[in-house]
């Protein structure tokens, strides 16, 4: 089992490793390692439609996290007075949320939207006043939020939840006891002792965010994220600026998720 899992791990890290080695290439071909150079990696970053992807990435990211984390959050405590078959219920569908492929994920938010839209525009055109020009509602930097808050919202509710079923519900009874209110009792005991989960279920939400390829596709319309200008770009052919980008995304990606482990193991010995 040990040599298997030995195995496995070389399996899955082995390209991974090859890209971040010929990012360091000094040559143009992405396949051949001629020098040691740090080139590819100032060029990527002095390229502005690389840095233009990049902005629209964080921005999406950020901002789709904090929604994530916020209305994740409310739901999880939500749900911790639901019981029997509710409870199972509303279980599964976060669960599923989780498990679709993200292919279908896309496929279905692009529908949705474009249902909605169509829906919606002719309203706007109607009630409109004559003098301006109705705004149209489209594809872009809303719907890459919206659709990126729905996706990660279910991983903030399982972190949170998770975190929520090691307390004890003494500590909200005494709360109660001693005169608190509902809120009071949440800003005061809920909050700070949850706090750990919701800052790692936003870095997970934020990181991705930051990845997902899949989704953004479908919805992005006109706007351009990191994932769609690297996809973009090895259609054209793979350089070792790409391999450069790759490499920096996924360093960035694993900081942030040992960030979040981190995080969330320091909560449960607190």
């Amino acid at each position: 089992m040990r040599l298997y899992a030995i195995f496995v791990y070389v399996f899955l890290y082995t390209p991974i490793a090859i890209i971040a080695l010929f990012s360091f290439s000094a040559g143009r071909s992405a396949s051949q390692f001629e020098g040691f150079s740090v080139k590819w990696y100032g060029r990527a970053l002095d390229n502005p439609f690389v840095m233009d992807a990049l902005g629209n990435s964080l921005l999406v990211a950020f901002v789709s996290a904090t929604f994530a984390s916020i209305l994740g959050t409310l739901a999880a405590i939500g749900l911790q007075g639901i019981r029997g078959p509710a409870r199972a219920f509303f279980d599964a569908v976060i669960y599923i949320a989780i498990m679709i492929p993200g292919i279908v994920i896309g496929i279905a938010t692009l529908i949705a939207l474009v249902t909605v839209f169509d829906v919606v525009n002719p309203w706007l055109s109607a009630i409109w006043p004559k003098a301006g020009t109705a705004p149209a509602l489209s594809m872009g930097m809303g719907s890459l939020i919206a659709a990126h808050t729905m996706f990660t919202m279910a991983l903030v509710i399982v972190i949170v939840r998770a975190r929520l079923a090691s307390l004890e519900g003494a500590l909200n009874e005494a709360s109660a006891d001693l005169y608190a209110t509902p809120f009071g009792t949440f800003r005061q005991v809920t909050l700070p002792l949850i706090a750990p989960a919701v800052l790692a279920g936003f870095l997970l939400s934020f990181t991705f965010s930051f990845d997902d390829f899949i989704i953004a596709f479908f919805v992005a319309g006109s706007e351009t994220t990191l994932p769609i200008y690297i996809f973009s770009s090895i259609r054209r052919g793979i350089t070792p600026e790409v391999n450069a980008i790759g490499t920096m995304v996924m360093l960035a990606s694993l900081v942030l998720l040992i960030i979040a482990q981190l995080i969330l193991r320091r909560g449960e010995k607190r």
